[in-house]
């Protein structure tokens, strides 16, 4: 038992989401649970935890005292914080049955000034599973995640769940974005997918900014326009077109867009300002720009066909095309190379498949009201594991991780939204973790 773990040292290592996880799942000594007053408390529901505004714990079934109630837990670190957080002046708090703490240091009234039955925790906690969570959360800054030490003694199957829930956490986070864009486009799912598209043709340095040009352009007008013509809507409203080249191609582009411009009455208002910091040539706005227009020449409806797609070699044979015969030998409209084809390669079409293809299918489904996930399985597993240096860390933890890129993609998501924001309690595996110590 941890009879020294309510002084100052060890309340200030204490976080309420422990205490969350400890009262969820019932890893205190409760078999003799009392409240503060020394009635008997027993546990036959601790409810269903709610991580939004209002009492942490909805619906419990306690007996206190031999009395059944049904109600609302609430947790704090003191009892004090009760008052701190106006609870007792807050009906969303009238329901509250039980006030669970760490340390008990003043008594606690409801709002009508009936008092409410406190249990403290802090002499009921094994001290194994205290260390645990100490060595889980630790701020210590050698560690790149807090479970380094464990992350490979983790089952599989537990592992692989946690993965495909995570990757389905991320695919629903890119649905919003496409959700939102579905509804500024009145239910256009061809809009939505070019401006997705646009955007993910920018990759990280020019996303918001290719976006902001996409949704600057009536959709709909694209599916009328010959090459030359959509280029240079794109390359205008991108700005690059408003320098002075003796180049032909150069000009032509130039006077179609102006006279495109006046004609659909197009704006730059919004319109992000393209970057080439840190670009490969490959990935200049010119190029990625002329190649977006490339596809949509080849491609009028390409969203329907794209819905098709099982597999990736689907995928690159929609979009296996030429630019125009400049592009072949130039990176900008003065940066001139030796003639090479300029095709989009198999590693920059799997990041459009991760990025823009696989979230729109899903999106499409679970608007249709239909199951999501397992439609998009086949392409997603057909897709090679990414490279880079969060998967590579990963891999030195266990090299089996990560096969493809479904994997990467939910460790991805593992690093950023819960190792960086040290939320473990909140992780299968930092759950497992914790939950492999002993307890009363």
């Amino acid at each position: 038992m941890c009879k020294g773990y309510g002084n100052i040292r060890y309340f200030y290592l204490m976080q309420e989401d422990y205490l969350h996880y400890l009262w969820q799942f019932q890893k205190f000594n409760n078999l003799e649970l009392k409240t503060v007053e020394g009635t008997t408390v027993q546990v036959n529901s601790p409810g269903s935890h709610n991580e939004l505004s209002g009492p942490d714990f909805f619906n419990a079934r306690l007996l206190i005292g031999g009395q059944e109630w049904a109600g609302n837990v609430e947790i704090h670190l003191r009892s004090s914080d009760w008052y701190m957080h106006g609870h007792e002046t807050d009906p969303a708090y009238d329901n509250v049955i039980l006030h669970v703490v760490w340390e008990h240091d003043v008594e606690i009234f409801r709002k009508d000034n009936s008092p409410l039955a406190v249990v403290e925790l802090k002499d009921l906690i094994p001290s194994e599973n205290f260390d645990a969570y100490r060595n889980l959360r630790s701020d210590n800054s050698l560690k790149w995640i807090n479970c380094q030490e464990d992350f490979s003694l983790v089952d599989d199957f537990l592992l692989n769940n946690w993965l495909e829930r995570l990757y389905v956490e991320k695919l629903e986070k890119r649905s919003a974005l496409i959700q939102e864009l579905l509804s500024k486009a009145a239910g256009d799912w061809e809009a939505v997918l070019f401006q997705m598209l646009a955007k993910n043709f920018g990759l990280n340095v020019n996303g918001e900014a290719f976006l902001s040009i996409a949704t600057s352009i009536p959709f709909k007008v694209t599916r009328k326009l010959h090459l030359l013509q959509l280029e240079s809507l794109l390359l205008g409203q991108a700005g690059l077109l408003s320098g002075s080249h003796e180049e032909p191609y150069f000009l032509l582009l130039k006077e179609e867009y102006l006279f495109l411009k006046h004609k659909l009455k197009l704006s730059s208002d919004g319109v992000v300002p393209v970057k080439y910091f840190r670009l490969r040539p490959d990935n200049f706005p010119e190029l990625r720009l002329v190649q977006l227009a490339a596809v949509y020449h080849k491609q009028r409806s390409l969203f329907s066909s794209l819905q098709k797609c099982k597999n990736s070699q689907q995928v690159y044979d929609l979009f296996n095309t030429d630019v125009s015969e400049f592009w072949n030998s130039h990176f900008t409209f003065t940066r001139k190379h030796s003639p090479r084809k300029k095709k989009l390669t198999y590693q920059f079409l799997d990041l459009l498949i991760i990025n823009t293809v696989v979230p729109i299918q899903f999106s499409y489904l679970k608007n249709k009201g239909k199951e999501g996930f397992e439609k998009v399985l086949p392409l997603i597993e057909s897709i090679a594991p990414e490279k880079n240096e969060v998967i590579r860390r990963f891999r030195s933890l266990r090299p089996s991780v990560a096969p493809g890129a479904l994997q990467t993609q939910a460790l991805l998501q593992l690093k950023k939204e819960y190792c960086d924001k040290k939320a473990c309690l909140k992780c299968a595996v930092g759950l497992k973790i914790l939950q492999q110590q002993p307890q009363i």
